[in-house]
Formats: C-alpha cells, sequence, structure tokens
C-alpha cells in the first residue's frame, strides 16, 4: 500500500471546518436568545481583523492588523448573530466599540468555563504575525493543560 494519498476531489477539510464554524454561531445564538450567558460560561473568540466582511474601529485594526481575541463575558451587549456573522459591542480602555465579525474570520473559539475549545485552520500560508491581546473590558482567564481542544487539519497537498 502506498503513502502517498490521492488529491480528494471532495472539500472534507472546508466542510468540516464550515460545521464547527456553524457550532460557535449556534452558540451564539443561544446566548442571544436567551439574553445573556448561562452560568460561568464565558467566551474568548479569536478572529483575523483583515479577514473580508469584518468591520471593526480603525484603532483597533491599527492595533491588531493581523489577528485579535475578544472576550463576551460581562460587558457586551447589542449581540446580534445572522447565519454568516455575529455583532457585538464591547468596551475597549472603557471606550465602546461596534463589531461585526463572519463566521470564516475565527480562528478559535474558546469556553474557559466548560474547558472547550475549537480551533480553525488558517486560510493563508503566512504565519500570523504576533500581537498583542485585546484587553477589552473582560478577565484574563488561562486554560489549564488538557483541555477538549478539536483542531482540524487535513494536510492538504500543495
Amino acid at each position: 500500500m502506498s503513502d502517498d494519498l490521492p488529491d480528494s476531489l471532495i472539500p472534507y477539510d472546508e466542510i468540516v471546518q464550515e460545521a464547527l464554524r456553524a457550532v460557535v454561531g449556534r452558540v451564539l445564538d443561544e446566548v442571544q436568545q436567551t439574553g445573556g450567558l448561562p452560568g460561568a460560561h464565558h467566551f474568548y473568540i479569536t478572529f483575523k481583523t483583515q479577514a473580508p466582511g469584518v468591520d471593526i474601529p480603525k484603532h483597533l485594526v491599527e492595533r491588531f492588523p493581523d489577528e485579535m481575541t475578544i472576550v463576551l463575558q460581562n460587558k457586551f451587549w447589542d449581540l446580534k448573530v445572522s447565519d454568516q456573522h455575529f455583532e457585538v459591542s464591547l468596551t475597549f480602555n472603557q471606550v465602546a466599540a461596534h463589531l461585526v465579525i463572519p463566521f470564516s474570520a475565527i480562528t478559535a473559539f474558546v469556553d474557559p468555563a466548560v474547558n472547550f475549545a475549537l480551533q480553525f485552520q488558517v486560510q493563508s500560508d503566512e504565519a500570523p504575525e504576533p500581537h498583542d491581546e485585546a484587553e477589552n473590558d473582560g478577565p484574563q482567564v488561562t486554560n489549564e493543560d488538557g483541555s477538549n481542544v478539536v483542531t482540524v487539519d487535513f494536510g492538504k497537498k500543495k
């Protein structure tokens, strides 16, 4: 048997990525429907700031030219979820900002309260530039080892 696998004519990796991003949409939609986060749940959402459809204030793009992580916990409002994106208002250094983030721009979704995380493939061949944390007005929580991280990487042939 050969180690060379034939190229798939079915884009399995894209289908799985889309399905996992739908998990994020469903969770955010439930938060929208119920009007808040249940229990100790809170989310860290990392996204590409230059991705198509991302609409964030210019000063945030300048500070985070590649990628940014936001925290949805206590201080967020105007959460609106559609099939393709979500919108939310947050404060950064006590200045309000409205963000529009397509699900396709998300690279990670973490709920530290239950040790759950999803990581998505970056669609670029370039390595992301180093960046500071978003520092929106929320607590800083770190993940412990042994988290339930789902990483999908089918190793596309180039």
